[in-house]
């Protein structure tokens, strides 16, 4: 593959292989990318679906073999018991850590408006998701904070109840305890399908009426 190619192959790679998106969404976002970095002229469109299609089906093949419960699935049990705990917990938040905090007060305000105030917060975002999704030593890193706190004490406090949580579902924890520095998952493996009739991790409207109800 080309330089290009490439660039384009890992955007692919990623985007099967997180699972928020159906193969046509996928294709409609390539094919975006594709234009947008003006790459029309040496990739083409059949290309682009071939290795799509690939993809997809290498995944849909490793699926087979995965084995319940998955890091995944963890994780999903561990974000719910969270906000069950009233800790905000938000899958896939964005691309950038500023871009979670964004939506971490999104839901904030939707809860304040019902009457409650969260004891923080917590989130991935897609930069994250991508090393988790890679095929050697993979991992994920877990933001935490509460909401318009400069509190150090208050910040732990948070840090340490995901820490607590992730563990109770089987994830292993890499953090030192520092209110700066991300709550690490090594040997964090992605497993995860696109199911249009499935769960949408990312929306985060359910996430609020979860913690109001």
């Amino acid at each position: 593959m080309t330089e290009n190619e490439e660039f384009i192959y890992e955007s692919i790679f990623n985007q099967v292989r997180m699972g928020f998106l159906s193969i046509d969404d996928i294709k409609e976002n390539i094919m975006e990318e594709i234009e947008d970095n003006e790459f029309e002229d040496e990739i083409s469109e059949a290309w682009a679906f071939e290795k799509i299609d690939q993809e997809y089906q290498k995944l849909l093949e490793e699926s087979k073999k995965w084995k319940s419960p998955t890091d995944t699935e963890k994780l999903i049990k561990a974000f719910d018991d969270l906000c069950d705990q009233n800790i905000i917990a938000l899958h896939n938040a964005g691309y950038t850590t500023s871009d979670g905090e964004y939506e971490v007060v999104e839901v904030e305000r939707e809860l304040q408006e019902n009457g409650i105030v969260s004891d923080g917060y917590c989130f991935y975002h897609e930069q994250d998701l991508a090393r988790a999704v890679i095929p050697d030593n993979p991992s994920l890193y877990i933001a935490f904070q509460k909401v318009d706190n400069s509190d150090e004490e208050t910040t732990l406090k948070v840090g340490n109840k995901v820490a607590e949580v992730l563990k109770n579902n089987g994830l292993e924890v890499n953090w030192d305890g520092s209110a700066k520095k991300k709550i690490e998952i090594p040997n964090f493996r992605w497993q995860h399908l696109y199911d249009e009739e499935g769960r949408d991790l990312q929306d985060y409207g359910e996430v609020a009426e979860r913690m109001i109800r």
